[in-house]
This record gives C-alpha cells, sequence and structure tokens, in this order.
C-alpha cells in the first residue's frame, strides 16, 4: 500500500460508494440510504467522528469526579434500577442491529472482502456482548435506567458511524488482506477480544455459589492490570482502527481508551482502599506502563 493511500485513508477514505447498489430497489429504507449517500453524509460521518473523540475526552474528565453509575457504582440517584441481564442485551444491540441493517443495503464497497471481514469483526465483538455476555451475569446489580439511556443512544450512534463507514465509504485496494496493517491489526483485535473474554469469566467465577463481596481477581491479565477486561477492550479497538485504517474507527479506539481508561483507575483505587493486601505493582490498565 502507497503511504499517500494509508493518510487518505485515515482523513476518511473515498467519497462515494452508495452509487454501485444494483441489486437493491430504490423504494424503501435501503433506497434512502442510497439518496442519502454522497459528500454530505461523508462529512456528516467525521463530525460525528470528531464528536466521538470529544465525548470521550469529556467523559474522562467527568468520570475523575462522578463514578460510572454501574455495577459496584450503581445508585438509584441515576434513575430506576434495571435487571441487568436485559438491559445489557438491550443497550448493546443497535451496536449489532444498526451495522446488519446498513450493510444489508450496502453496494459494492459493502461486498469487498475487506470490508465484509472488518465489519465482521465489529458485528462478532458485539454478537457477543449483546446475545452471550447477558447470559453469563451472576446476580448483576441492576442498571440504573440513565445509564442504561447513555448506554443505548451510545451505541446508536457508534452503529451508525462504523456501520456506515464500512459498508458505503471505506475502499481499500485489492492486496489489503495481506498489507501489514491489516494483518497487525486483525492480531491486535482477535487478541484483544480473547483478553476481555477471559477477563470477563475470571470476574464472573470469583465467587463461588452461596458467597457474597468482593474479592480480589486473580489470573490472567490481571497479574499485570487492574482493569484487565478493559485493557483488552482497548486493545481490541486499536487493532480494529489500525486494520480498518479509517477515521471512525480510530475515534472510537480513542473514545473506548479514555472512558475505559478512567473506570479502570477508579476500579484500582477502589482495590487499593478495599484490600489492604491488594498487589501493589499492578499497573492501572496498560501493563508495565500505566
Amino acid at each position: 500500500m502507497e503511504a499517500a493511500g494509508g493518510a487518505r485513508r485515515w482523513r476518511g477514505m473515498g467519497s462515494g460508494g452508495g452509487s454501485s447498489i444494483s441489486s437493491i430497489s430504490d423504494g424503501g429504507v435501503c433506497g434512502l440510504w442510497r439518496r442519502l449517500s454522497g459528500p454530505e453524509e461523508r462529512r456528516l460521518l467525521e463530525l460525528l467522528a470528531y464528536g466521538l473523540v470529544a465525548l470521550g475526552a469529556a467523559s474522562a474528565l467527568l468520570l475523575r469526579f462522578v463514578p460510572m453509575p454501574y455495577g459496584r457504582y450503581s445508585s438509584r440517584r441515576f434513575g430506576w434500577p434495571l435487571p441487568a441481564r436485559p438491559a445489557w442485551a438491550l443497550q448493546e444491540l443497535p451496536s449489532l442491529l444498526v451495522p446488519l441493517g446498513l450493510a444489508a443495503c450496502g453496494g459494492a464497497v459493502a461486498a469487498a472482502w475487506p470490508n465484509r471481514l472488518l465489519l465482521g469483526c465489529f458485528v462478532v465483538h458485539y454478537a457477543h456482548r449483546a446475545l452471550i455476555f447477558p447470559l453469563m451475569i451472576r446476580e448483576g446489580k441492576p442498571t440504573p435506567f440513565f445509564t442504561f439511556v447513555l448506554a443505548l443512544l451510545f451505541c446508536v450512534y457508534n452503529g451508525y458511524l462504523q456501520g456506515r463507514s464500512l459498508s458505503n465509504y471505506a475502499e481499500y485496494p485489492s492486496g489489503w488482506l495481506k498489507d501489514p496493517h491489516f494483518v497487525t491489526g486483525f492480531i491486535g483485535w482477535l487478541t484483544g477480544m480473547a483478553i476481555n473474554i477471559h477477563s470477563d469469566h475470571i470476574l464472573r467465577n470469583l465467587r463461588k455459589p452461596g458467597e457474597s463481596g468482593y474479592k480480589i481477581p486473580r489470573g490472567g491479565m490481571f497479574e499485570y492490570v487492574s482493569g484487565a477486561n478493559f485493557f483488552g477492550e482497548i486493545l481490541e479497538w486499536f487493532g480494529f482502527a489500525l486494520a480498518c485504517c479509517t477515521i471512525e474507527s480510530l475515534a472510537f479506539a480513542l473514545c473506548t481508551l479514555f472512558i475505559l481508561g478512567s473506570r479502570a483507575k477508579q476500579h484500582h483505587q477502589w482495590y487499593l482502599e478495599k484490600f489492604e493486601d491488594y498487589p501493589k505493582n499492578r499497573k492501572i490498565v496498560i501493563p508495565f506502563v500505566y
């Protein structure tokens, strides 16, 4: 891949993609998406990407003073408590369904193998988060309604951003699947997702049946950082961003870093205050660094 081509991808990757839809009729939802396609929507996606980074930065600043009202920090001050399993499934579902719907209305861009695989990475993650992960929650604490609504809106926002970019605008050269950016990024995505799932498994099994209270997580990446599950997801989305080389995917990775990095810091401080024997050599979220 030529350097100039890579730079174009990070700036937004192309200006069309919707004009090649020959198998979808002009009517209905797909016809509407085709009519919306063009420079104006391309610019909108770029602005939404910048907005996603700003949202992440603002959230990180806010979380320095107010804990994320979820899990151990849940409070009725943030709205009526909702059952953990259905709340989690419903709030994550838009990040699965919106990209799938956009891909179904796509044309030549969506049909290209790099786009299929990259969109598949995004969909696989949220298929797990929306359909599988909720079933594994063990007596999870209720989710405040305010937290649920924020998560739902975020998933609609980002589902459109990533789904529309990869199904209609991101164009790749024929050898992209062999390019070092894609190969390295895909490995990072896969490794990060595996770390995230394994870390969640460790957290779910900290307590034996009938036990209550909190314990120090041990094993896996928890030997290195307090927020092992967060580290896995951060690595996952930075790998995804490298594989995609789009401004939209980079914005998502940065937003993830801001928000999950802040949550990991809260968890780390909570562990230090809660347990006198908490390992002092553990970092917060980035092994050996932070």
